[in-house]
């Protein structure tokens, strides 16, 4: 049965991993994977994380199984980090949190529910996205459908963005990124998100979030503007979270998917259907990434520590950013590159051509994706010349 099976290409990010390990070059430099790295290369425990997982080797009591939605406890402290503390959403209680395997657990919890609760709705998402996206959606039937975000000379398009989303049918779902647009950089001001609102508002249209990356754009309550926004003036909304980036722990598997409702009723019968989403997808979501964040957000100690950590991390990176425009200087180059600077989260869609992708790698040792995207975390004190000096070379 398995002789018509044919092989297809692995995925791209995973090979730029084992072309980059098995090259010799000593000065290579790894821009591809979309992970945290220290000024050292390493994706490092947070210390909030090392505390939290002690207190609770010492004080767990089981592994029973948690549930559908997962932990009560962790959906508690998951919605004040999203919506804020004083949130009317929550004193209305409006919205559902269900635990999943990461952020990518949430959107196919997403596209699912949209499937089976919202059928015939198509989705929409920006060119570029997250190319998981693409798969995610296709894969549960959706019918999938872009609108533009980046224009050929490397900026925000966000004329482009809004005249196409006019134009999105009546009732359609859109995804928008919270902040840290994967994989650009580049994310919208307060005020591009209130037009977007109002078109939102006029098309009757269903936004779905993808909130990966709080706390790496400008901060924990300033990255969530738009979600707070369209949270407090729209009836329906959902939002996938991901806490991998902020708390560093990449390999727990852990987010949320979370629901807003016009009323406590409505929110109720969609959290009725989310559980059976999850159920046939996975029954219940793992346990101890969730309850590492939540060990951690329940103790104002521990809360402390993981937004200095979170803090350093982003200032890290901005700076990094700032850094590699000014090593770009003596060639010329910072005003063509300065978008960099101007970008925010992880991922810098440099507007590096795939020739250019291409010779950074075979002649310099530099892998990153071919479409340009690069990770800033990748960058150091000590690699930001050469890097500037094998940009210029490919220019």
């Amino acid at each position: 049965m398995f002789e018509p099976i044919q092989r297809v290409p692995g995925d791209a990010i995973l090979g730029l991993i084992e072309a980059f390990n098995q090259d010799t070059n000593p000065n290579k430099v790894d821009l591809g994977v979309g992970v945290y790295r220290d000024a050292q290369g390493n994706t490092p425990v947070m210390r909030a994380v090392k505390q939290a997982e002690a207190l609770l080797l010492d004080n767990q009591t089981t592994k029973t199984y948690i549930g559908s939605h997962g932990d009560p406890r962790y959906g508690q402290v998951i919605q004040p980090l999203i919506f804020g503390a004083d949130s009317p959403v929550l004193e209305a209680r409006r919205a559902s949190v269900t635990q999943s395997p990461g952020g990518t657990g949430a959107l196919r919890l997403a596209a699912d529910f949209i499937h089976t609760q919202l059928p015939g709705k198509g989705i929409w998402v920006s060119d570029p996205t997250w190319p998981n996206h693409l798969g995610i959606f296709q894969a549960a039937g959706l019918k999938l459908s872009k609108y533009p975000y980046v224009d050929a000379e490397n900026r925000l398009d966000f004329d482009g963005m809004l005249a196409a989303i006019k134009q999105i049918p009546v009732g359609d779902v859109v995804v928008l990124h919270a902040c840290c647009h994967n994989p650009s950089g580049f994310d919208l001001s307060q005020a591009q998100w209130r037009e977007v609102l109002e078109v939102v508002k006029e098309r009757e249209l269903l936004p779905l979030i993808d909130f990966a990356y709080q706390g790496f754009g400008d901060g924990l309550d300033e990255d969530a503007f738009g979600v707070r926004l369209f949270a407090e003036n729209l009836d329906e909304l959902l939002i996938t979270s991901s806490c991998s980036k902020n708390f560093g722990i990449y390999s727990e598997r852990t987010g949320a998917l979370i629901a807003v409702a016009k009323n406590t009723e409505q929110m109720e019968n969609v959290r009725s259907q989310m559980a059976i989403v999850a159920r046939e997808n996975y029954s219940n979501p793992p346990s101890h990434g969730g309850a590492v964040v939540t060990e951690i957000l329940e103790s104002a100690e521990l809360a402390a520590v993981w937004r200095e950590e979170l803090t350093e991390m982003r200032n890290r990176i901005n700076g990094l950013r700032q850094d590699f425009v000014a090593a770009l200087k003596p060639y010329g180059l910072d005003a063509k590159y300065a978008c960099i600077a101007e970008q925010r989260g992880m991922f810098s869609y440099t507007g590096l051509t795939p020739t250019q992708v291409d010779r950074l790698r075979d002649e310099f040792g530099i892998y990153m994706v071919r479409s340009g995207r690069a990770n800033v975390a990748g960058f150091s004190t000590e690699n930001l010349d050469y890097l500037a000096k094998a940009i210029a070379a490919v220019n």
